[in-house]
């Protein structure tokens, strides 16, 4: 059931001729301001003939010092997080991945597919279908963990005769011990480009859209 990465390969190059500024953070000097705000409220309206000690001063500066250091190691920390987020998806552009989806692309080598179980199954049926909504082929599978899982069709119909190539639609069922298993069909992409995002690194999957790196079920 498992595909092959010389088959992949193929795959993939054919199926990608298939028709179909963010705020600037200012927390650091917000912090410093009030800080300074306070500070020289502070002073402003001291008593006279008991001003503040120096070492008093000395120690609020200090403290001024601390929290402007820290708030900048931490967005130097979390800016490093990032471009090290960044250069890990960026190894994912040109690979092919599966994520939520029911369409199948069909090419001169083949199709690959995927599912995902909620629970273990010991009968799955998909079934692809054309784009008016007739089936095509029957793919049957047994006894399946739960998680994520690929197939290849090679575009011969249940009739035996050879599929047109293009895009297909994909249903599943699951069961096991005759009760309904949770499933859902996975959709092959190729990843194009990862653009850091405001909430992390978003990866475009061709013309599937923009997904989470959480999001990718399964690489290939």
């Amino acid at each position: 059931m498992s595909t092959n990465d010389s088959t992949i390969s193929q795959i993939a190059n054919a199926y990608s001729s298939l028709s179909r500024t963010a705020p600037v953070n200012t927390k650091v000097d917000s912090e410093q301001s009030r800080f300074l705000t306070l500070l020289t409220t502070q002073l402003r309206n001291q008593d006279p003939m008991n001003p503040m000690e120096n070492a008093e001063l000395t120690s609020q500066l200090a403290q001024m010092s601390t929290v402007d250091g820290i708030e900048r190691l931490n967005t130097m920390v979390t800016s490093l997080l990032g471009m090290q987020e960044l250069s890990d998806s960026a190894a994912l552009v040109g690979r092919g991945v599966l994520v939520d989806g029911s369409g199948l692309g069909l090419t001169e080598v083949g199709a690959i597919g995927g599912f995902e179980l909620d629970t273990p199954a010991d009968t799955i049926k998909l079934v692809v279908r054309d784009a008016s909504g007739l089936p095509v082929k029957t793919l049957e599978f047994n006894n399946l963990d739960a998680g994520s899982h690929n197939y290849m069709w090679d575009g011969l119909a249940d009739d035996g005769t050879q599929a047109a190539e293009g895009m297909y639609t994909v249903t599943i069922e699951a069961s096991q011990n005759g009760a309904r298993v949770s499933a859902r069909t996975l959709e092959f992409g190729l990843v194009t480009s990862a653009v850091s995002g405001a909430s992390g690194v978003d990866l475009q999957v061709g013309p599937l859209g923009i997904f989470k790196l959480d999001a990718i079920r399964q690489i290939l």
